[in-house]
């Protein structure tokens, strides 16, 4: 009895190890620096915006979850929010309040979806690009 004890009890602490390992795999190990990561594409609000009405299945795979570089200018800048050329909206971690009304900026973030009802292009972990 007391060797099935023993055996119940290791593949327990196993199954522990293993599911402490996943769901620290799963919640942490794809956390990405997007500030220090080159950007895969550079491009205007107009552009991509373009490109995604006319293929939203190409653009998503060309685009999606990748650090981009957008350009345009500010039209709505809330808390953490802000929105460039009325269809780019990007999520800062933290609010920048360098950020104004009608400044052209560029941003670097990663494409995280398109909402085609509003037409807008949803990008977070947004730094200002500095490259440009």
């Amino acid at each position: 009895m007391s060797k099935k004890v023993k055996i119940i009890g290791i593949l327990f602490v196993a199954a522990l190890l293993v599911g402490f390992s996943v769901f620290n795999y799963v919640f942490h190990g794809g956390a990405r620096d997007l500030a220090t990561e080159e950007a895969a594409f550079t491009v205007t609000s107009k552009n991509i915006s373009t490109e995604f009405a006319a293929n939203v299945a190409g653009a998503t795979k060309k685009y999606s979850d990748k650090a981009i570089a957008v350009s345009g200018i500010v039209t709505s800048v809330t808390d953490s929010i802000v929105t460039i050329d009325n269809t780019i909206i990007c999520n800062f971690k933290t609010p920048d309040t360098t950020i104004k009304n009608e400044q052209a900026i560029t941003v670097k973030g990663r494409l995280v979806g398109f909402d085609d009802l509003m037409g807008e292009l949803k990008l977070d972990q947004c730094t200002i690009n500095k490259n440009n």
